[in-house]
């Protein structure tokens, strides 16, 4: 995200207050395509809510942020999760270790990668990230991106234990350590700005609600990282029309070489959810009583 975006976002919070539209195959560790792995994660027994309270900073720019905003909250997850949009690709692997069983160095630093931004700088639209298996600094895969927002929202330091767990129980994982409410995919009744979605052989973040139902939603998918609105019986929505405007307008770049903003309704149905508590993720600012359009609204200006 551009230093001059970041600045006003951060500012307005401070003053207010895969290419398919399916996951494929999916392997043991959860990466959202390609062939199976035999290793198994190893879950991290860290507790967040006892993270560093330090001052520190978001992004490799050097953007300084003030103390408060630098704590958990469901603010600074959504903040942090824009860092790598439209500027990094997807890699199978990317933001595990080279064994494939846990977080890697990426998603276990503080601030977006500058390789991600190079390599993805250099790709076209034609971009098949099947080439690009397990070049593990270059980008990230979608339990890989959820993994390293969670350690840049929890953590003010580099190197310490990760959150990168398989995508298909990360939901499940996150609430097993006590950081929010899991609800199995029968259950769901709705989707807030915040929320961790597992499905099989992906994962993604919610970013809100629209008044048609759709969801606006944010994760690592072939091509990349990006924003995606679920269409309504596989047609455009409110929220795949206002994935598409957002990324047209903020990520004019990334937009031209890829275009596609819509995913399948099966991203609701079939998906399980993690709502974080307030314990472990204030909403001090109530954001996740917003719409899709609200939030986009803030994190947009």
């Amino acid at each position: 995200m551009k230093t001059k975006t970041l600045m006003i976002t951060l500012c307005l919070f401070l003053t207010a207050c895969g290419a398919a539209n399916t996951p494929e195959t999916s392997s043991a560790s959860g990466h959202l395509t390609g062939e199976p792995i035999s290793q198994e994660v190893q879950a991290s027994e860290r507790d967040p809510a006892s993270a560093s309270e330090s001052s520190g900073v978001l992004s490799t720019d050097q953007t300084t942020v003030p103390e408060e905003d630098n704590l958990p909250s469901i603010k600074k997850l959504l903040t942090t999760a824009l860092l790598p949009l439209g500027e990094t690709a997807y890699i199978w692997g990317g933001g595990w270790n080279e064994e494939d069983t846990a977080a890697g160095i990426e998603a276990r630093t503080i601030g977006v990668s500058p390789a991600w931004k190079t390599f993805a700088d250099g790709i076209s639209s034609d971009y098949d990230h099947k080439k690009y298996r397990y070049q593990i600094h270059d980008g990230l895969d979608c339990s890989g991106y959820v993994g390293w927002v969670a350690y840049n929202v929890f953590e003010t330091e580099d190197g310490k234990d990760g959150y990168v767990f398989s995508s298909t129980e990360i939901a499940k994982t996150y609430a097993s350590h006590g950081w929010g409410d899991y609800v199995p995919q029968k259950e769901v009744v709705d989707w807030k700005p915040g929320d961790v979605a597992s499905m099989s052989g992906h994962v993604w973040i919610c970013l809100g609600t629209c008044a048609d139902g759709s969801v606006l939603l944010i994760h690592s998918s072939p091509p990349g990282v990006r924003l995606c609105g679920t269409t309504i019986k596989n047609k455009a929505s409110d929220a795949s029309r206002l994935a598409e405007k957002l990324m047209q307008t903020h990520y004019p770049a990334w937009y031209d070489r890829f275009p596609d903003c819509e995913v399948s309704p099966d991203y609701l149905s079939t998906a399980s959810q993690m709502r974080w508590n307030e314990n472990t993720m204030p909403d001090a600012t109530a954001l996740q009583a917003l719409t899709a359009e609200e939030i986009a609204a803030l994190l947009f200006p």
